[in-house]
């Protein structure tokens, strides 16, 4: 006869007395989840990982340092059993179905009242997989059913279609360098929950071909400017749709707050009483040099890097970037929107005594299939940009730590 499946229950234990046995691996990876359901934890154990006993120093739960003896589920509400002795294992158990403690083996499941399921989070909510029954339980199977339940809730694409949880307002998402699984999971999500999309074409535009058909997706080099400037334009796109009560989404490429406008944004909807939520991405100027196999700083070679804007030249009265302080650095030099002007700042730099033969990467469309690296130095940069027709976006990176990654194994392909 088949065995009867286990029932599934959701356990509150705030307050209520929780006894776990062994502080070894087994407790280590059980004890912050009872910590964060506000159990009353006692763990009896004579001895612990450094984990466990950190969490006992820190009084998240009172440690009595002995073997298991009998009485010790006494008053238990739920009683997690994980030592290394089978006999202690044998014993405990059994005063635990004397007492009604539901528990938990780590060394027999067939023997305990209570399994542990593969459990994960995701906005509110937890989701918890098991198995039908104790024969050919399969944690592993168990664990990839439930991380791939909570990856769907986290990147949307696990989402009831008629219970979509929808929240007016505006979302400032940095969609990271370009590759779509760059975008942060909680970016994703809010992508999935969105009714309006307004993207720059520096976003992660295979993310858009995932949107349901009911999304509007709006090109913001395409919003009518009519007498407004470009910015005030995607402002009142912003504006409008949100005050629809809609949920709106502003993916942007990179960080929203880095060289992306995003704080105009924020102000503009703060000012017209909108909701927003800003959601940061990975700043092309770390993770395009690392996906090219530089690193902007590397023992010995750099321990500092500065990213500034190049979309101003060093010579004209707007620049806000001190040059000559730049060329005295030792470190590492991060250039974004430069590739029109590098000449006339690769020229600045030398001006002010930064070496001619600095090592200079330019780094087209990174991280994305079209990715190319061209190297050169700083006195050869600009006739290298000319001659290799580099195009923008391109992330430029400046000093030392551009030989550090030429023979690395990640820049292997290139």
């Amino acid at each position: 006869m088949a065995e009867n499946p286990a029932y599934p229950v959701g356990l509150r234990l705030t307050g209520r007395r929780v006894v776990v046995l062994g502080g070894g691996q087994v407790a280590q990876r059980r004890l912050p989840a009872l910590i964060a359901s506000g159990a009353d934890i006692h763990l009896v154990s004579p001895d612990a990982t450094p984990s466990v006993e950190a969490m006992a120093d820190a009084g998240e739960i009172t440690w009595t340092k002995r073997p298991y003896e009998d009485g010790d589920l006494a008053d238990a509400w739920y009683a997690l059993i994980a030592t290394s002795d089978r006999q202690a294992n044998t014993d405990a158990s059994a005063e635990a179905e004397r007492h009604r403690v539901w528990c938990v083996r780590s060394d027999d499941a067939d023997a305990a009242t209570a399994w542990t399921p593969a459990t994960g989070h995701s906005e509110g909510v937890t989701v918890a997989v098991l198995t039908t029954n104790a024969k050919g339980r399969d944690p592993r199977h168990t664990a990839a059913i439930r991380d791939a339940v909570v990856e769907g809730l986290r990147d949307g694409t696990l989402v009831a279609p008629h219970h979509r949880t929808r929240t007016p307002g505006v979302a400032l998402v940095g969609g990271g360098p370009g590759d779509p699984d760059l975008i942060t999971v909680r970016g994703r999500r809010l992508l999935a929950e969105a009714d309006v999309v307004i993207a720059d074409r520096l976003g992660p535009r295979d993310l858009l071909a995932e949107l349901p058909p009911h999304v509007e997706v709006i090109d913001a080099a395409k919003i009518p400017y009519g007498r407004y400037m470009a910015q005030e334009a995607i402002n009142n796109a912003l504006i409008e749709h949100a005050k629809q009560g809609k949920s709106v989404v502003r993916l942007k490429g990179g960080d929203p707050f880095v060289f992306g406008r995003g704080m105009e944004e924020a102000q503009a909807l703060a000012e017209a009483g909108i909701a927003c939520t800003v959601v940061p991405g990975i700043s092309s100027s770390i993770s395009v040099p690392g996906a090219a196999g530089i690193p902007v700083t590397h023992r010995g070679v750099a321990h500092e890097f500065t990213v500034v804007s190049g979309h101003v030249a060093p010579d004209d009265e707007r620049s806000l970037v001190d040059w000559p302080a730049l060329a005295r650095l030792r470190g590492t030099l991060v250039v974004l929107m430069g590739v029109d002007k590098i000449g006339r700042i690769a020229e600045t730099l030398t001006a002010h005594g930064k070496p001619a033969d600095t090592p200079v990467a330019l780094v087209q469309e990174g991280t994305t299939a079209a990715q190319r690296r061209v190297d050169a130095t700083l006195a050869t940069v600009a006739e290298t940009v000319r001659a290799e027709d580099v195009k923008p976006p391109a992330v430029i990176v400046i000093g030392e730590v551009v030989n550090v990654g030429v023979h690395s194994p990640l820049n292997a392909s290139e």
